[in-house]
């Protein structure tokens, strides 16, 4: 019997879609699955959620547990053959709150602040101490298992496990499987769809479709750069960013123009406030999503726990492909990120946390070597990998320097604030999250 583990079930929306997947998976329907988190209340409305899906679309066949509290997470753990990763550590309220205003009263306007930015480091600094406790664990009662993250900042997180732990993990974000489904749509190009070729690379949320092809070996790259110069300039949309991207760098990007908007120096710039209106960049975009996140979960859980026909259909989400492709010894091709370990990505470190093709098969996920990244693409992503360096230098030094270090190499950071109202304002920064974070030295 295979065993499941999701650390952070309280996040009921995503594990109806991994669990569910798991139980429209023909390998994962006798599995054991162990939800965990330290909110009984949202434990429970996931339990009754999933037993209802069990029920409905799977005969009962999976055996569902639930464990609350950090005094049972060994057990939630034990002898667990996946193990999948959906934790926010100070969720909204207060930190993402503070991860905001804070930097707005220096003057440091966001959008999504989950993955780079100062936002996505103070939200590194203050999970990477959740996942060391994970791995600890980990590697006394599961150590053969594999860690499925799917928990922003996906590079830092992912990187700091691969690098300062012994457990099995793998990456996962969502914008790969529908990169360049949504760009050809987008630009009119649908019926290219069927039967393309691509080859994504780079890094989390700045990974670069570096090739796409039709059915027939056909380049589509002239027409779509065309398209997207000519809708740029001819229409307000919500992918400005990105289209600028193609003209400016020559390539598309796998993450929202929303996020990144905020990757970089260009677009989010007190100097030049029109360009928020030109490129249409939705500032504060993350709030305003949490809060109307919240003001509708009431609606949208009773709508789960109290709809005894609940079903689903099994969704794109990587992770019961992956296990399926494990378990079974079917290879699958995923775009992962892993540790660019023997220079996948040769023009990046190897130390850096990468996003390449991975094949999965019953040895568990192979990653492919890409090579050499066009020159200016591998230095957007280096400016991002600075950051995801020194923010894991930091979290494992508990060195305050080094988190200065990180904001100031921040792109968007940098570019707004002078180096002492960086310092400034990380100091207020670390000062507001409390015991949401370690002691720096």
């Amino acid at each position: 019997m295979v065993k499941i583990t999701f650390m952070g079930a309280g996040s009921t929306v995503f594990a109806k879609n991994v669990l569910g997947d798991s139980m429209c998976t023909e390998a994962l329907k006798d599995s054991e699955i162990c939800l965990y988190d330290i909110a009984g209340d949202r434990l429970e409305e996931s339990r009754i959620m999933l037993e209802a899906i069990n029920n409905n679309v799977n005969g009962g066949r999976a055996r569902i547990r639930t464990y609350l509290g950090t005094e049972n997470r060994k057990d939630a753990l034990r002898s667990a053959d996946f193990v999948v990763n959906a934790i926010q550590v100070g969720g909204y309220d207060p930190c993402t709150i503070i991860d905001f205003e804070i930097p707005k009263k220096y003057g440091l306007r966001q959008t999504i602040a989950d993955t780079l930015g100062i936002g996505g480091i103070m939200r590194a600094l203050r999970t990477i101490p959740v996942l060391e406790e994970f791995a600890r664990d980990i590697e006394e009662v599961c150590p053969d298992a594999w860690f499925l993250n799917y928990t922003n900042p996906m590079a830092m997180l992912t990187g700091y496990m691969q690098r300062y732990t012994g457990v099995n993990t793998v990456g996962l974000c969502h914008s790969v499987q529908v990169c360049s489904e949504g760009l050809l749509k987008a630009l009119g190009m649908e019926d290219k769809l069927e039967g393309r070729r691509e080859l994504i690379a780079g890094i989390n949320h700045m990974g670069w479709l570096l090739e796409i092809t039709d059915r027939a070996g056909n380049d589509l790259y002239p027409e779509i750069r065309k398209r997207a110069a000519e809708k740029n300039k001819n229409e307000k949309h919500n992918d400005m960013t990105r289209y600028e991207y193609i003209n400016r760098l020559g390539y598309y990007c796998t993450e929202s123009s929303e996020h990144n908007a905020e990757y970089n120096p260009f677009f989010i710039k007190s100097k030049y406030p029109e360009l928020i209106e030109r490129y249409n960049i939705p500032l504060d975009e993350y709030p305003r999503r949490c809060i109307n996140q919240i003001s509708d979960w009431k609606k949208q859980r009773d709508e789960l726990m109290n709809n005894p026909s609940l079903s689903h259909t099994r969704t794109l989400e990587y992770a019961s492909y992956i296990m399926n492709a494990i378990v079974t010894d079917t290879p699958f091709k995923i775009g992962g990120n892993v540790l660019n370990k023997g220079g996948l990505i040769e023009n990046l470190p190897y130390d850096a946390c990468v996003e390449v093709p991975c094949l999965v098969d019953g040895m568990g996920v192979n990653p492919c070597h890409v090579g050499r990244l066009p020159v200016q693409l591998a230095a957007m992503n280096m400016t991002n990998v600075n950051v995801q360096l020194t923010t894991i230098e930091a979290a494992v030094t508990k060195k305050r320097e080094h988190v200065y270090h990180a904001a100031m190499l921040d792109p968007h950071t940098a570019a707004e604030l002078s180096i002492d109202d960086i310092v400034s304002m990380v100091d207020d920064l670390i000062d507001a999250h409390g015991t949401w974070l370690p002691k720096f030295k």
